[in-house]
């Protein structure tokens, strides 16, 4: 998380389209000295539309398609903000957001494509829309899971995506045994009037002998939940509807006063809108003069110019224009493994087109999808002995998993003397310090998180997270907290905008959880590190000590987070796995606060505490250390993160993992499974585990489920030595 220089300018590029996807694996091979890059996307992943129809006609897998914008934006160094764009302020700077602070930007790029949304008509509701593309994909999986052995498909729009859609749907259909009855409707009467004539006879011919009804020049009036309406009256039944519409801008653009034509951006040569601060490309901008289709080539092509042209005004360099082409060669899939080829009037068709178009798309997914970590420092020929050794272990995480291991921990604490004040009623061991209070007892903890993202405002929300469990892990309300922020080398201004970022959603956290923030202490420093420390009051405390034989441990969170932010670090890559939208469930579930959770378990738990950097095995076996008991834990009822058994398998996990495992493993059964390995995963805002009454676990972990955890019984409290008995069944 080290930046070579000290960030000086913010380049904010708005929305992952392929222009953008591009511009982050270039940025990425030589970014610009002195640049925080920033990427602000809804999606942690997005289609690759070319592919598309394909994969409704089954041939490719979904992930094949995607674009994984989380492992892209970690290749080029690029802070990576889950959101959706709605304004952009151009006098102050500022990107709106929809769900968080607006950003700010001294250079900002444009490439959110076009709206997916339905059109509207009466009824629009029972449709699905070709985008967003997940949306349409599982509506479509929905239905072929309905079997039906005479399905109608209706579609909305025959431009080049409706017809390769209803090409594609028929195959399919086919494919699965079924009779289909397709209806492709526009309102032009012509079909596809920006094709050459030769073209277009194949492609009737193609739906003509798909048995696809083409209804040109006709209006649809509304739409029903089993038939769409036409304007005439005419009723046509319909089991499954698709709306593949025209290009239609995102409305938000408007009210930004840049140049627009019919709500699209107009640029120049040069990419740049009326306000030369913003550039724009892809299908929501159009080049002024240089008209062109909505087509993702356009885009492809534009991204090395908008990549120069972002740096020569970053640098003070020479801008280079873009020269669209007049034509493109149109390859259009034809739903089995065929196409037409379409360019300067001329077609063909045939197999080896198919070939040539699945050649080409598969390289566009290459080129955003192989990327390779940098190489870790080597040893030099003559260093002191052990160094290579060192060099060689994983990299050191962020979150929790950057903390030191607890053999470490436990040694240096060893040694510290015990409280001499009265009022101290604990101190190390615990989740927080215990002070006597004027009424009840009050408890202080201190905590801190290594950054794993470039996000300082995510950061600075987890790190509140993180060092609130181990307040709510005594059963207590937070009180107060101090910061301590070390920020990593950036340039006055910058430096205020984060500072500013993480004071405001530390304030907003805290207050959520009702405590305030009353000060603390801001450093440079070579990365960023953000800590809380944290009082909180309660009548009484839930300390670890006190669980029972035949309590029931209860786990509010899923496991995982250790590794898969580790995965994410290492940019890993796995057959049927999308790291970004694994990456962007394990920080929501961080992201959820516990401290509704404690509300519910505090006032039966026997013992709790908070799942962290030592893993679930770890901090279990503190809780049976100083109860005095054992436990049996059910591995299959452990749950686990989306993605992290099928990463720990592939090799993937935290610098602190092995440390875990090696101070629990002589106190420890467990039956050669995969699955041992994450109960000693770090995890970074982890969840509370709370040794609870056996009759009242069950009513404790509806109420946590009515709540928003998806809290389970994962094991027993029993009589005997300090071990863990990890059971299959």
């Amino acid at each position: 998380m080290t930046p070579d220089y000290p960030a000086l300018r913010d380049l904010v590029l708005v929305g992952g389209g392929h222009a953008h996807a591009l511009m982050l694996r270039m940025w990425g091979m030589d970014p610009l000295p002195g640049t925080r890059l920033t990427l602000v996307t809804p999606d942690p992943v997005t289609a690759y539309t070319g592919m598309l129809p394909g994969l409704i006609a089954g041939h490719y897998r979904r992930e094949e398609l995607m674009i994984d914008l989380v492992r892209l934006a970690r290749f080029a160094g690029a802070r990576l903000i889950l959101d959706r764009a709605t304004a952009i302020d151009r006098a102050a700077r500022l990107v709106h957001l929809a769900g968080r602070a607006p950003l700010a930007y001294d250079l900002a790029a444009i490439d959110i494509g076009i709206t997916s949304d339905l059109p509207d008509l009466p009824g629009a509701e029972h449709a699905v829309a070709a985008k967003p593309m997940d949306r349409y994909a599982a509506a479509w999986d929905a239905f072929l899971a309905r079997g039906l052995a005479f399905p109608r498909v209706t579609i909305l729009g025959a431009g080049l995506g409706g017809v390769e859609l209803a090409l594609a749907t028929a195959h399919r259909l086919r494919t699965l045994g079924a009779t289909p009855q397709i209806t492709l409707i526009d309102r032009e009467a012509a079909l596809l009037p920006g094709l050459g004539a030769a073209a277009r006879r194949a492609l009737a011919g193609r739906l003509a002998a798909a048995g696809i009804a083409l209804r040109g020049g006709t209006e649809v009036a509304r739409i029903e939940p089993s038939a769409v309406v036409t304007a005439s009256g005419e009723t046509i039944g319909s089991d499954f509807t698709l709306t593949v519409t025209g290009a239609r801008p995102q409305g938000w653009l408007a009210a930004t006063g840049l140049a627009s034509e019919s709500g699209f951006l107009v640029t120049d040569a040069m990419l740049r809108t009326s306000d030369p601060l913003i550039l724009a490309t892809g299908d929501c901008a159009s080049i002024a003069g240089a008209k062109r289709a909505k087509a993702g080539v356009f885009a492809v092509r534009a991204a090395p110019v908008l990549f120069a042209n972002l740096r020569a005004i970053l640098s003070g360099g020479p801008l280079r224009p873009f020269r669209p082409q007049n034509d493109y060669l149109k390859l259009i899939a034809l739903g089995g493994k065929a196409a037409v080829a379409d360019k300067w009037g001329l077609a063909a068709s045939g197999k080896r087109l198919w070939t040539l178009k699945d050649r080409i798309d598969r390289r566009f997914m290459d080129r955003v999808s192989d990327l390779r970590p940098m190489r870790r420092p080597a040893a030099p020929p003559v260093a002191t002995l052990g160094l290579a050794e060192h060099l060689s272990r994983r990299p050191l995480c962020g979150g929790c998993g950057a903390k030191l291991g607890p053999g470490t921990l436990d040694g240096a604490l060893a040694g510290l003397p015990q409280p001499e004040r009265s009022d101290v009623l604990s101190g190390a061991g615990d989740d927080a310090a215990v002070l006597a209070a004027a009424a009840g007892v009050q408890v202080i903890t201190t905590d801190h998180l290594r950054a794993f993202s470039h996000d300082a405002r995510l950061m600075s929300r987890l790190a509140a997270l993180h060092a609130l469990g181990d307040v709510w892990a005594m059963g207590a309300a937070p009180q107060v907290a101090l910061a301590q922020v070390t920020l990593p080398p950036l340039g006055a201004e910058l430096q205020s905008r984060m500072l500013a970022e993480i004071i405001e959603e530390a304030a907003a956290t805290f207050r959520a959880a009702g405590a305030d923030v009353v000060g603390g202490h801001s450093t440079a420093g070579a990365e960023l590190t953000i800590g809380f420390t944290v009082t909180g009051t309660a009548p009484r405390i839930v300390a670890k000590a006190g669980a029972r034989p035949g309590d029931a441990l209860i786990l509010t969170k899923a496991l995982g987070s250790g590794t898969i932010l580790a995965a994410e670090m290492a940019m890993a890559r796995l057959p049927g796995l999308l790291l970004g939208e694994v990456w962007a469930a394990c920080v929501a579930g961080m992201s959820r606060p516990q401290g509704s959770a404690a509300a519910i378990l505090a006032p039966l738990a026997h013992a709790m505490t908070d799942v962290t950097g030592f893993g679930l095995a770890g901090h279990l076996l503190e809780m049976m250390t100083v109860s005095g008991t054992g436990a049996v834990l059910r591995l299959a009822e452990v749950p686990l993160l989306q993605g992290a058994l099928e990463l720990a398998q592939a090799g993937y996990g935290s610098s602190l993992q092995p440390a875990n495992l090696a101070a629990v493993s002589w106190r420890m059964t467990a039956p050669e499974d995969p699955r041992v390995g994450l109960l000693s995963d770090p995890q970074t805002c982890g969840g509370l585990l709370a040794a609870v009454p056996d009759e009242s676990a069950g009513s404790l972990v509806a109420a946590l489920r009515a709540a928003g955890h998806p809290a389970v019984i994962i094991g027993t409290v029993i009589d005997g030595p300090t071990h863990l008995t990890v059971a299959t069944v």
